[in-house]
């Protein structure tokens, strides 16, 4: 769990350090948060292979591999880049965050549905 959440905290970070200005930052954030993400999504991958009743798996692996693409294409169009970001690249790094948003959103569900579950009955 806690490896999942380094490139989610980069890539974060990155966005962050993207949002104040600082291109420079935000380029080596992402470029750091890619092995991690690229390894995460193995893991879950591998993970999924094992058990292919898991649908939720094979959509959490399915949204690592969209990740690590999204970081490749941000990464190398801010390493071309030499005075402003292009477009693209920071589009790419905002679909990462909401692609983080909605894995976190897959991992609480079945907590949410266990609270569900713990409401006391009327008598």
């Amino acid at each position: 769990m806690g490896k999942r959440l380094l490139p989610v905290a980069l890539v974060v970070l990155g966005a962050l350090a993207d949002s104040h200005g600082s291109s420079a930052v935000a380029r080596d954030c992402l470029l750091a948060a890619l092995p991690f993400a690229a390894v995460a999504a193995l893991v879950v991958f591998g993970e999924f292979l094992e058990s292919r009743e898991d649908t939720v798996l094979g959509l959490q692996s399915l949204l690592w591999g969209v990740v690590v693409c999204l970081l490749v294409l941000s990464s190398a169009l801010r390493s071309t880049a030499i005075h402003t970001i292009p477009p693209l690249a920071v589009s790419s790094l905002v679909a990462c965050v909401a692609i983080f948003a909605v894995k976190g959103l897959l991992a609480a569900a079945p907590y949410a549905r266990r609270l569900g579950l713990m409401r006391t009955a009327k008598p």
